[in-house]
């Protein structure tokens, strides 16, 4: 096949590994990417405990690296004055803004206290700090930075001293200035390595992370309008607990990769459909494989109109330095999107396909055939009634398609319902199994709890037999004593009658 078509020849929703041309560059994780204009920029990552400082551009189209050499950027507007080279550095976030990406955080040697913003300029290859100011946060590894607009949206994090954090800091890139934003309800648990994403350009969506002790597969929002945290019911196939995973959305679909917990990586690649909040597992690879790694990365990236998924690196008992390349299906775009809070979204698809079912069931919209044209003048009312049939008879369809839907997710939902009793009814009857055996426990127990109280009473007995025994004994002796000087004092007196005769004789 052509270098420059390779990516027509893949098939959908499954990973793939690019051959790539030539020198690769070195293996890591907890890196950064980013695809800019059909290249792949790789920054930074760490490597058996080494941060690294390079840059490296994969082209998507010759299919090989290259590394990018950066100079500082002298310019009055950056904070630059003591930095020759950029950073090495692991556990950041990279976010593209125009010409530029921006570096957000991260672990490296001789950084501040507060949360330090880089970037890198992609057309002059200059690099340098820029200035924030406001309430900058302070600093942080495997937060999360999520882009809705002109604002970043930084959640969560490791801060230097390993303390684990749950806040939230807004940055506006338009004046590069920070604020603390003051949340209300329940956040999620502190957390680090977790995954972000944003749905209507309202709802940041917060997944998994962990702790220094436990790994996560919940799921958070939070309403940037009213700037309350809700955990919401998700559905579908289960998400397993993980850290380190990368995540990247397209339209509705949030793509969830990797990751693991220290002890196994995860091989399922997820998708959320974050209007519906039901997960679905896309596909899987093996256990070793480099896509179910902790620290790599994903990112998408447009190659002749067409989106595609692209990851890099991880760790999974070793660093890898391949690329991975996934041919996302289109979804079906045709029904219009509500941009409101999944819970209500979720109830209102319930009621308006009730609805529709209901109307439909009323309605004959042949009637609508039945319109006289005689009563048009010079056809632009029978026109207009045509465009309204017509814009009527697409509505009909749509509704349609969604009925069949709803249907098919009810008869879904029924069959789980029906699985969910029968485990039920199992679990009822073991339960009572298990009721039925402490029962018995418990009987056993009150017999031995007898017997105890039967000993103690038999033990204090004995001990007043052993306190008799021992007042005779005390007795006994006193009378050996008596005896024993009553003997002496017979003795004394028979010798002195046997002196009286034996002097007699003489």
């Amino acid at each position: 096949m052509e270098v420059n078509n390779w990516h027509k020849e893949l098939t959908y929703d499954n990973w793939a590994p690019i051959t790539v041309s030539g020198a690769r560059p070195p293996a890591r994780y907890k890196h950064a990417a980013a695809v800019v204009d059909e290249k792949l920029y790789i920054v930074g990552g760490s490597r058996n405990g080494r941060h690294l400082s390079d840059v490296q551009v994969f082209d998507l189209r010759s299919l090989t690296w290259s590394s990018l050499k950066l100079k500082a950027d002298t310019g009055k507007d950056h904070d630059n004055s003591s930095q020759e080279n950029l950073s090495a550095i692991s556990g950041h976030n990279m976010i593209r803004w125009g010409e530029k990406l921006l570096i957000l955080g991260g672990n490296s040697r001789g950084s501040s206290d507060t949360l330090t913003v880089q970037y890198i300029d992609i057309k002059t290859f200059q690099f340098g700090v820029i200035k924030t100011s406001g309430s900058v946060p302070v600093a942080r590894v495997g937060q999360s930075a999520t882009l809705v607009g002109s604002r970043v949206i930084l959640f969560g994090g490791e801060d230097r001293s390993r303390k684990l954090l749950n806040d939230v800091h807004v940055l506006d890139l338009e004046s590069m200035t920070w604020d603390m934003i003051k949340t209300s309800q329940t956040p999620p648990a502190p957390r680090y390595d977790h995954a972000a994403a944003m749905h209507g350009e309202r709802y940041l969506m917060i997944f998994g992370g962990c702790s220094h002790s436990v790994f996560f597969n919940d799921l958070h929002l939070l309403d940037l309008q009213t700037m309350e945290w809700s955990q919401p019911q998700s559905q579908g196939d289960l998400a397993s607990p993980r850290a380190g995973h990368a995540g990247i959305t397209i339209d509705e679909s949030w793509f969830i990769v990797g990751g693991g917990d220290n002890k196994n990586g995860c091989p399922e690649t997820l998708v959320l459909n974050m209007s519906k909040l039901v997960w679905s597992v896309l596909n899987v690879v093996k256990q070793k494989d480099p896509l179910s790694s902790e620290g790599l990365s994903v990112c998408s990236g447009l190659i002749d109109g067409e989106t595609y998924l692209f990851s890099f690196g991880g760790y999974n008992g070793r660093y890898s330095n391949e690329v991975f390349v996934m041919r996302p299906k289109e979804k079906d775009t045709l029904r219009p999107k509500i941009f409101q809070s999944p819970a209500a979204a979720a109830a209102a698809a319930s009621v308006s396909s009730a609805y529709a079912l209901s109307k439909s069931e009323k309605l004959d919209f042949m009637q609508l055939d039945d319109i006289n044209p005689k009563s048009s003048v010079n056809g632009h009312h029978q026109d207009d009634a045509t465009v309204k049939i017509e814009a009527i008879k697409e509505e009909k369809r749509l509704l349609e398609l969604s009925i069949t839907e709803v249907r098919a997710e009810n008869s879904k939902l029924g069959g789980e319902i029906h699985e969910v009793n029968s485990t039920h009814a199992e679990l009822t009857k073991e339960l009572q199994s298990v009721q039925g055996q402490l029962v018995a426990e418990r009987s056993r127990c009150f017999n031995l709890e007898a017997k105890i109280a039967e000993l103690q009473k038999l033990l204090e007995s004995m001990q007043s037999v052993e306190d008799q025994v021992q007042a005779l004994r005390q007795k006994k002796s006193a009378l050996d004593q008596e005896m024993e000087q009553a003997a002496t004092a017979q003795r004394q007196s028979s010798g002195g009658v046997w002196r009286l005769f034996g002097g007699s004789e003489k």
